[in-house]
């Protein structure tokens, strides 16, 4: 059940699931070359000396402004923000797949089987961060942005049933994303992948699912790790509960978003 907007990063977070680790360093702040360390001005210098009006022979500093009560305040590097600005294609692409979220929410909140089924193609763009994010500590993402693309098509019955049933699975029918992989200094990798998704619901509430792969197609350089990935997951179903959370999450929290755009139609 999904707004397949979630469900195109799967198929690529799976693409690095056969490839050797590749942890990322972090760039940490650091001192500025050459720059000499700022020197205490005299009053503020703690000496083993005995000094003069003083009972335990250190000076007391003398606050004179500002500097003499917050001295040499650390670099806290430079000022950064929680909130993602989309370029301006990021922008048309969450444009484009608005009237398809707003579909698929408004038979969320209705759970009117009667009607037309889901037929969106969806574009979508993933940021290299977020998919190493996604990915976590222990798979690297080798690549840049990955582009992608699907017809995403989805049973309105099955999607209006699985709101309403104790417990209900959507079996969705295959259907092949493709996406354009970029990398530093080459042509993007263009790969495509067949995955026919299940997701079993009860009381209206993802918990279980299986991405369920079929055929690759992929430059030869990385063919193996897609092959191989993908297999994988076939077999273990590492992803199935990354499928669970991302549904919940668009179940909830993205038609939320929209919450006040629903048609709220009703077949009688």
């Amino acid at each position: 059940m999904n707004h397949a907007l979630r469900w195109l990063s799967l198929g690529l977070i799976v693409f690095v699931a056969g490839a050797p680790a590749r942890a990322a360093d972090e760039p940490r702040a650091s001192a500025s070359a050459g720059a000499e360390p700022k020197s205490a001005p005299p009053s503020t210098m703690n000496d083993t000396s005995e000094s003069e009006g003083t009972d335990s022979g250190v000076a007391k500093p003398e606050v004179t402004g500002p500097e003499a009560t917050v001295p040499d305040a650390p670099d806290l590097g430079p000022q950064v923000s929680s909130k993602v600005e989309l370029t301006p294609e990021e922008r048309a692409e969450k444009e484009d797949r608005k009237a398809c979220k707003i579909e698929i929410c408004d038979i969320i909140a209705t759970r009117e089987p009667l009607g037309p089924d889901i037929a969106c193609d969806i574009k979508k763009t993933w940021r290299a961060g977020d998919l190493t994010k996604m990915l976590g500590d222990q798979i690297g993402w080798p690549w840049g942005n990955a582009v992608c693309q699907s017809a995403l098509k989805l049973e309105r019955a099955a999607l209006a049933d699985a709101m309403r049933a104790p417990k209900a699975t959507i079996r969705m029918e295959k259907q092949t994303v493709s996406c354009a992989l970029q990398r530093e200094g080459g042509e993007p990798y263009v790969v495509e992948v067949e995955l026919s998704p299940d997701v079993t619901f009860e009381n209206g509430k993802a918990v279980s699912a299986t991405v369920n792969w079929g055929d690759v197609s992929a430059p030869l350089m990385i063919y193996p790790i897609l092959y191989a990935g993908t297999g994988l997951d076939n077999q273990s179903n590492v992803l199935g509960p990354e499928v669970v959370k991302m549904v919940n999450y668009f179940t909830t929290k993205s038609c939320a978003e929209v919450k006040g755009e629903l048609p709220g139609r009703r077949v009688n």
